[in-house]
C-alpha cells in the first residue's frame, strides 16, 4: 500500500529509526505468533484488534494502540475490517517507552501523524519535512493513562486451565467456589494464588474477560441487548452500567466515538 512493502520483515533493518506500514485486513484475519527485533505500535483506524503475548491479552479500538517492545512474541487478530497502521521503531529510539506491552492512547494528532508516516518513503530524508514528521511522531508516542482492556496471563501453570475456561465462557456463573472446584483448589487457596498470579481478584479478571468479549461482539455489530444476555446480565442496563464504570462510556457510544474520530 502507498507503494511500500506489506511484509513486516522488510521494516526491521531499514536505515531510519522509524518505519511505518499500512495494511488493510479483513474480519477474522489472524497473524500467528511472531516477534520483531524492532519495537512495534499495533494500531488500526477501524474495527478492533486483539493482541496476545505471554503477558496477557489486549483488545483496542481505533482510539488506542498496543505497544509491543522489541523481541516480545505476540499474535494479532482482527474483529471487523481493520485498516492497520503499524509503526516499527529501532530499539535505540524507543528507550523512553515501556519495556512491557501496554496500551497507548492515540490522540487525534498522533492518529494523523501515523497515517502520514505510512505514506512517507522508508528511506526518508532525516533533515527534510518527512524527517520532521517522524521526529514529531516519536515525541507524541507517549503512553497516557487510559482504561485498558487487558487480561493478564496467570503466572501459575495450575491456573491456566481455569483461565482458559473463563475465556471460553465469559458469561458463565463463575463463583469463587465453582472456580476453585474447576482448579482443584480450596476457595481460599484459589483467591490467594489467583491474585498472586494475575495481579487481579477472580471477580475483576472475569469482568475483564467479559469486557473483552463484549468489545469483540460490538465490533461485529451485535446488539447490546444480545451481548448482555450472552454475558449473563439480567438487563441491558445492568450490562451498560458495568461497561460504563470500566471504560468510561456506554457500549453504544464506544464504537460510535471511534467512527466519529
Amino acid at each position: 500500500m502507498y507503494g511500500k512493502s506489506e511484509d513486516r520483515d522488510d521494516y526491521q533493518r531499514v536505515p531510519r529509526p522509524l518505519a511505518a506500514m499500512a495494511r488493510d485486513l479483513p474480519d477474522g484475519h489472524h497473524i500467528p505468533a511472531h516477534r520483531h527485533r524492532r519495537a512495534q505500535l499495533i494500531y488500526g483506524t477501524t474495527g478492533a484488534i486483539t493482541v496476545v503475548t505471554g503477558h496477557g491479552t489486549w483488545v483496542v479500538p481505533a482510539t488506542r494502540g498496543v505497544w509491543v517492545p522489541p523481541g516480545v512474541t505476540h499474535t494479532m487478530s482482527c474483529t471487523g475490517a481493520v485498516r492497520m497502521r503499524t509503526l516499527y521503531i529501532e530499539p535505540a529510539a524507543a528507550t523512553a517507552l515501556p519495556t512491557e506491552p501496554t496500551v497507548v492512547s492515540v490522540s487525534p494528532l498522533l492518529r494523523e501523524l501515523i497515517d502520514e508516516a505510512t505514506r512517507i518513503p522508508v528511506e526518508y530524508a532525516p533533515d527534510g519535512r518527512d524527517g520532521q514528521v517522524m521526529a514529531l511522531l516519536l515525541t507524541e508516542l507517549a503512553p497516557r493513562p487510559v482504561p485498558a482492556l487487558h487480561l493478564p496471563a496467570p503466572d501459575d501453570p495450575g491456573l491456566d486451565g481455569l483461565c482458559a475456561a473463563i475465556q471460553r465462557d465469559p458469561g458463565g456463573h463463575w463463583t469463587t467456589a465453582g472456580a476453585a472446584a474447576h482448579a482443584h483448589l480450596s476457595p481460599r487457596s484459589l483467591q490467594r494464588r489467583f491474585a498472586a498470579a494475575t495481579g487481579m481478584s477472580l471477580t475483576h479478571w472475569v469482568q475483564q474477560a467479559r469486557l473483552i468479549h463484549a468489545v469483540i461482539l460490538l465490533a461485529r455489530g451485535v446488539p447490546v441487548s444480545a451481548i448482555a444476555t450472552e454475558l449473563g446480565y439480567a438487563t441491558p442496563s445492568a450490562f451498560t452500567a458495568m461497561f460504563r464504570r470500566a471504560l468510561g462510556t456506554s457500549p453504544s457510544a464506544y464504537f460510535a466515538e471511534q467512527r466519529g474520530a
